[in-house]
């Protein structure tokens, strides 16, 4: 049996676990390999951080815990379910009632306002009788009160990356994971996001976030570095964990 990872807490159950999983793919005759024998645990509530430069294997990471993509090799245990055995149909059902998810390219209805956009992603998760006043409340929550009948093409890409925020916090699912979350906000709209994530692990969710900021980093409760696909390092921020007051970029 592997030894518990660094700041794992006795009773707590694990979110995340995944064990010898590797992601190849076939370019011409060379296999290349954007994960190689990747070990990860994730407790339940944790904040954590993948921090790797671009090439590193980050998303790839993010899109097997969310079951968007599938490992070549290995076993990947989430909310106590086998990704690499369920149907299409269970995958599905997976990702609507367990894992929400921030896009680094948004990913929102571009014919929808920002607060149907969110209320849509309430409504798929079954929430179709509360889901506008919802939307609503987490729109006004990451500074978008004044915006809620506003289109994307309306909006800077700073605006659409909070709305993109905004509907998965709205969902409530208990996995959250975003890809570069702060990567096109300004520093003060950047915290705040940040305060929101922290907020949602000590409420319980699980917060996994990937980014190649590493004074992102700082906040988590645990860093796991990738290089070339690997894990290269895992553990507490260096320095210990910052306040979020604390940042700058």
């Amino acid at each position: 049996m592997a030894a518990p990872h660094p700041g794992h807490r006795p009773g707590v159950p694990t979110t995340v676990d995944l064990r010898g999983v590797s992601r190849r793919y076939r370019v011409g005759s060379t296999d290349v390999y954007a994960l190689r024998e990747v070990d990860l645990e994730i407790d339940q509530g944790e904040f954590v951080v993948v921090l790797g430069p671009s090439g590193s294997g980050k998303s790839t990471l993010l899109n097997i815990i969310g079951a968007l993509d599938s490992p070549t090799e290995g076993s990947v245990v989430v909310a106590g379910r086998d990704l690499t055995q369920l149907s299409r149909a269970d995958l599905f059902a997976f990702r609507r009632d367990v894992v929400s998810f921030v896009f680094q390219t948004f990913n929102l209805f571009p014919t929808l306002t920002a607060l149907e956009n969110v209320q849509c992603g309430v409504e798929v998760g079954g929430g179709a009788k509360e889901a506008r006043h919802r939307a609503a409340e987490v729109l006004g929550s990451v500074g978008l009160a004044e915006r809620l009948d506003h289109y994307p093409s309306e909006l800077s890409g700073g605006e659409q990356q909070r709305v993109a925020i905004a509907r998965a916090l709205a969902t409530g699912n208990p996995l959250l994971v975003a890809d570069e979350p702060t990567g096109d906000l300004d520093f003060r709209t950047g915290v705040q996001i940040l305060q929101l994530l922290e907020d949602q692990a000590r409420a319980g969710r699980t917060v996994v976030v990937v980014t190649h900021n590493r004074e992102i980093s700082r906040v988590a409760d645990r860093v796991v570095e990738l290089s070339s696909g690997r894990v290269v390092s895992d553990g507490p921020p260096v320095g210990g964990r910052a306040a979020i007051d604390d940042l700058h970029w």
